[in-house]
């Protein structure tokens, strides 16, 4: 017998990046929704300001369960009055026991001006060495452009986000040029 997951077609990611350069932070994400071959959306968006607009946030993965761990992590924020490192690091350990948070399949990217944090269900809380995060499929590809760029040039955190994006959606068939950055 097959297994049921086979009857439907994988569900691919996007690609969200942030960086923090010079007291400045970008997130950009683009608008592609696949499912398995197939664009459903163009314009969705993956990347918002929460917290009296102070911090940033974006997912990769499925939506519902996205806006399901964002919902959390605004509630983290709230009872940590705006701390980011430890508002992060509740969710992960929420997310990593609680038996109906453990079947959420999506990434988290939250930031401020100062600190971005990769978020997984593993209970993984990541903050990269080099001010530069990025999740979904399209990530390695816009990682690397980022690096790149933010060592080769003066570019702002912005423009590095949309110049990286723009690459990766060449590149990541996930991943469209429908790009949206926020900034701090």
């Amino acid at each position: 017998m097959k297994n049921q997951s086979s009857f439907y077609p994988e569900i691919r990611s996007t690609t969200v990046l942030g960086v923090l350069r010079d007291g400045k932070a970008a997130l950009g994400g683009d608008g592609q929704v696949s499912l398995g071959q197939t664009v459903m959306k163009n314009s969705a968006r993956k990347v918002r300001k929460v917290y009296q607009d102070q911090i940033m946030t974006g997912f990769a993965g499925a939506t519902a369960d996205a806006f399901t761990l964002l919902q959390r992590f605004e509630e983290k924020l709230e009872q940590h009055r705006g701390a980011l490192q430890r508002s992060a690091i509740e969710l992960a350990k929420d997310w990593r026991t609680d038996r109906f948070l453990r079947r959420l399949e999506a990434m988290l990217i939250v930031m401020n001006s100062t600190q971005a944090f990769i978020i997984s269900g593993t209970g993984d809380v990541i903050e990269p060495d080099d001010n530069i995060v990025a999740i979904g499929s399209g990530s390695m590809y816009a990682l690397s452009a980022a690096r790149a760029l933010m060592i080769n040039t003066e570019l702002s955190a912005a423009d590095i986000v949309q110049k990286s994006m723009e690459i990766a959606a060449d590149i990541c068939i996930y991943t469209n040029r429908n790009i949206i950055v926020e900034q701090l």
